[in-house]
């Protein structure tokens, strides 16, 4: 197996892709993680690059729209197949929303299966708040209900949401664990998806914990013989980013934070690289 440790284009969109591309490449990573370029000029500078440094590729679908299930789902089909045109390495899906049914949401996860029986693209479904994983406890009922489908793991937002780290829901952390095909490395704390600075001590426990249940994932895929684990170190801008009040400074610089996390992961696992 081998981990590939991305970038996420999130929090650049300041900088035209191809300087992107560059910076992030001198820094050391593996590669990118974005959503699919309006323009057909960056589609062309991502797909040339990509393909001339042996980037890796995962594109992100959150831009599905529609507050009713039936927009939804259609909105959610076609922004698929649109990522498919660049061909990633899989697409990391915000899929539903936490107000959907589980029928409902079980028939997003069926389309998206479809969609990668056709297509030979993995699309994995991020634990993210507002959306299908947005929880543990509903993600246990889905587990349940349907067994094959695969995620990203952001655990972030599942501290956040049940203001834990996670202790008390072992079981369903451990089956989410076990169908983990894509990591997004943010850490979270038990009122927030994002603490300031994973480099600050006083987060050093938050920070064993991510590091501990991503230690478990790198076992299970290892073990499972997964070709590729991706990995996006996913801290954010502002507003996940807090900002020192009155000056709307953020408190860390998030490329410094996202490039010590590739280099503190790149070290924990350097057998895979």
């Amino acid at each position: 197996m081998k981990i590939k440790i991305l970038s996420p284009f999130w929090g650049h969109e300041h900088l035209e892709i191809g300087q992107f591309l560059q910076q992030i490449q001198k820094a050391g990573y593996d590669g990118i993680e974005t959503w699919l370029p309006a323009d057909s000029k960056d589609q062309r500078i991502l797909l040339d690059f990509v393909e001339q440094h042996n980037f890796c590729l995962v594109v992100h679908q959150h831009e599905a729209i529609g507050n009713t299930f039936k927009d939804f789902k259609a909105s959610f089909i076609t922004n698929l197949y649109k990522c498919a045109e660049i061909r990633p390495l899989l697409i990391n899906s915000h899929t539903g929303r936490d107000y959907f049914t589980n029928e409902q949401l079980l028939e997003l996860v069926d389309s998206a299966a479809e969609f990668s029986d056709r297509t030979g693209i993995l699309v994995t479904h991020e634990t993210h708040r507002g959306r299908m994983g947005y929880s543990p406890q509903m993600m246990e009922i889905l587990f349940e209900l349907n067994e094959v489908f695969q995620i990203t793991a952001d655990f972030s937002h599942w501290v956040c949401v049940t203001e834990s780290m996670l202790e008390n829901f072992s079981g369903v952390l451990n089956k989410a664990i076990s169908r983990c095909k894509h990591i997004h490395a943010r850490v979270g704390f038990e009122e927030g998806p994002q603490i300031s600075d994973p480099r600050a001590p006083e987060w050093d426990y938050a920070l064993q914990n991510f590091l501990s249940w991503w230690d478990e994932i790198v076992a299970v895929n290892d073990l499972n013989q997964t070709q590729i684990l991706p990995i996006t170190t996913e801290f954010g801008p502002p507003p996940y980013m807090p900002l020192i009040p009155f000056t709307k400074k953020p408190v860390a610089n998030q490329f410094e934070v996202n490039c010590f996390m590739k280099d503190l992961l790149k070290a924990r696992y350097q057998a895979y690289f």
